[in-house]
C-alpha cells in the first residue's frame, strides 16, 4: 500500500515559525558574521581602526521575509560607513569590497 501525505499549510506555516527554525537561522547568520570579520578590511591610518570590523552583529525574528510568515535572521554592519565600504563610494581609491556579498557566499554553505 502507497503512503499518502496531504499537507497542511497551518502546520508548515508553525514549522518555519518554530523556536528551533529561529536558532538554525541565527545560528547560520552567526557563521556568516564570523566570515565577515575575518574578510573586513582595516585602515591602520584612520581615525578608528578596526571600527567596522568591530561592528557586526546579527538579529533574528520569528516573523520575517516578504510575507512575514518564517523565522529570519540578519546580519548588518552598525558602522555609518558601511554602506560605502560594501558598494564603494563612486570615487577612484575607494572601490567597493562587497564583504557581506562574499560572506554570505562563503560562509552560507551548509556548516
Amino acid at each position: 500500500m502507497a503512503a499518502r501525505f496531504k499537507m497542511s499549510r497551518r502546520g508548515v506555516g508553525q514549522m518555519l515559525r518554530m523556536p528551533g527554525m529561529q536558532a538554525e537561522m541565527l545560528r547560520r547568520a552567526d557563521v556568516i558574521k564570523g566570515v565577515a570579520e575575518g574578510i573586513s578590511p582595516v585602515d591602520e591610518r584612520g581615525p578608528d581602526p578596526g571600527h567596522y570590523k568591530a561592528s557586526w552583529e546579527t538579529d533574528s525574528a520569528s516573523r520575517g521575509g516578504r510575507r512575514r510568515d518564517r523565522a529570519v535572521a540578519y546580519v548588518r554592519n552598525a558602522a555609518y560607513y558601511a554602506r560605502w565600504v560594501e558598494y564603494g563610494n563612486g570615487q577612484p581609491g575607494a572601490p567597493a569590497h562587497h564583504v557581506l556579498l562574499r560572506a554570505a557566499a562563503m560562509g552560507g554553505r551548509n556548516q
